[in-house]
């Protein structure tokens, strides 16, 4: 078997790039239930993301996609089904970050255009990655990953001597309610884990990777878990209002007023990989989708204009209600998500046992 990805690949996606779709609204998000908590929801998201990232680097052992395995156990036509829901459940996830990407544009970028206009080229690029196999965007991640080093870092220096961190204290103030209401509702921006497993079976397991790829994933969460008490250290109580934090803490650094806007040479390399991180949901699905019924001629350019002509048109149908469909999501429909980034690469190992045992 010829392998598309390289362990280092993987790695920087989850240290790196993955991160960066944690920035949009998940902290004002927080601090919106969990106040100065809002450390602890997020800490915990991590971990729990981080459990289901070591699953799936398991099954990576086998070298075999996702199809393949469940082909193995249930036959071919049950696995293409199976995998045609997952697929499913991929382009809902992409929902998420898309509508995040939409306002954040709108909102930063062009805030005289009509967000549609503003934001209608993204699917023109879009539609390009997505016709594009999903094992063809190993490289893109070793040169994404830089962009979003030099971007997350630029960002916390230029924004970190504004932060009075005693915003953070008393710990607890929250309570268990608010705590526990965060967690939950923060499970909406989790997904990683399941990001991986389109493209099981295009890289090679190395020893120790399933434990290292956790590790980096964790490593990236604790980045993030610096800026957002950097971003509660700067806003306090009225951090639940402050969307798009990662583009707003920056400007209060004391040099702005000599230098001028240099924080947006962060933000913009922050936002050219938010771009394709928001793309990777809908190039999974799509590749689970070409899995499941075989690779035809121009199946993934059709599959791409279709699935991104719906979301378009999606979008113009709530272009006045897309906070009320993010607050659908990240409030009313977040127990969807583990059921997919969990349960199925745990089951995946459990069917491989039974079907030993048997």
């Amino acid at each position: 078997m010829k392998h598309k990805f390289a362990s280092r690949q993987i790695y920087l996606f989850l240290s790196c790039i993955a991160p960066v779709g944690k920035l949009v609204f998940l902290p004002a998000h927080l601090a919106r239930y969990a106040k100065n908590d809002l450390l602890f929801p997020a800490a915990l998201q991590f971990l729990v993301q981080a459990g289901a990232v070591f699953l799936v680097l398991l099954l990576a052992k086998r070298e075999k996609s996702l199809h393949e395995m469940l082909a193995d156990v249930f036959g071919k036509i049950a696995a293409s089904i199976l995998v045609c829901i997952f697929a499913l459940f991929l382009l809902f996830c992409s929902l998420l970050p898309l509508l995040e990407q939409q306002l954040f544009v709108q909102s930063e970028f062009y805030d005289t255009l009509p967000s549609l206009v503003a934001f209608g080229p993204f699917f023109i690029f879009c539609v390009y990655l997505c016709a594009k196999p999903l094992a063809s965007f190993g490289r893109t991640w070793d040169i994404l990953a830089p962009f979003a080093a030099a971007g997350f870092v630029g960002i916390l220096l230029l924004s970190a001597g504004s932060a009075d961190f005693g915003a953070l204290a008393p710990v607890g103030a929250a309570g268990g309610g608010g705590f526990l209401r965060a967690t939950a509702s923060a499970t909406s921006w989790f997904f990683d884990a399941a990001l991986l497993i389109p493209i099981l079976g295009k890289f090679e397991y190395k020893k120790g990777m399933a434990w290292k790829g956790a590790l980096c994933y964790l490593g990236g969460g604790a980045a993030v878990l610096l800026f957002l008490a950097v971003f509660y250290g700067i806003f306090g109580p009225i951090a639940f209002n402050q969307l798009f934090g990662f583009s707003k803490t920056s400007k209060y650094f004391s040099g702005i007023t000599v230098l001028g806007r240099i924080d947006y040479v962060f933000i913009y390399a922050l936002a050219l990989v938010m771009a394709f991180y928001v793309a990777l949901p809908l190039q999974g699905g799509i590749e689970c989708v070409v899995q499941a019924v075989g690779e035809k001629k121009y199946l993934r350019t059709f599959l791409s204009i279709a699935v991104n002509a719906l979301l378009f048109a999606l979008l113009v149908l709530l272009e006045y209600r897309l906070r009320d469909v993010l607050s659908v999501i990240s409030d009313t429909l977040y127990w969807i998500f583990p059921i997919f980034f969990l349960l199925v690469p745990a089951i995946a190992l459990l069917l491989r046992r039974r079907r030993r045992e048997s």
